[in-house]
């Protein structure tokens, strides 16, 4: 099974540091409700979100990572349950760093 590619720039930062995480974000679209989802993989550039939401490369989306307000990213492509996204702005190397040490203290509780 393929991957649905959004073609073009959009799949800048590629290079860049990927952690594997399991975190519970909220998500939502665009004019709907926040609902919880599970991001596996954080970069300063984007996320690999797994969520039972029907997503649409192309289409944007806000996430809200734990203790923090929504941000709004880009749909890359989509797989079964998987997304990966872009966020619109990087992230702060320091906003990074927070949400992969609150990811580690959840593995350690």
């Amino acid at each position: 099974m393929d991957a649905e590619r959004q073609p073009g720039p959009d799949r800048r930062g590629r290079g860049a540091e990927r952690r594997s995480v399991s975190i519970d974000v909220r998500i939502r679209r665009p004019g709907e409700n926040w609902f919880t989802s599970r991001i596996t993989n954080l970069s300063l550039a984007g996320f690999r979100l797994q969520s039972f939401a029907k997503l649409t490369p192309g289409k944007e989306l806000w996430i809200a990572l734990p203790g923090f307000e929504g941000r709004r990213a880009i749909v890359l492509w989509t797989r079964a349950h998987e997304s990966g996204c872009a966020f619109d702005r990087p992230l702060h190397p320091a906003i990074f760093d927070h949400v992969i040490g609150l990811a580690r203290q959840d593995l350690l509780n």
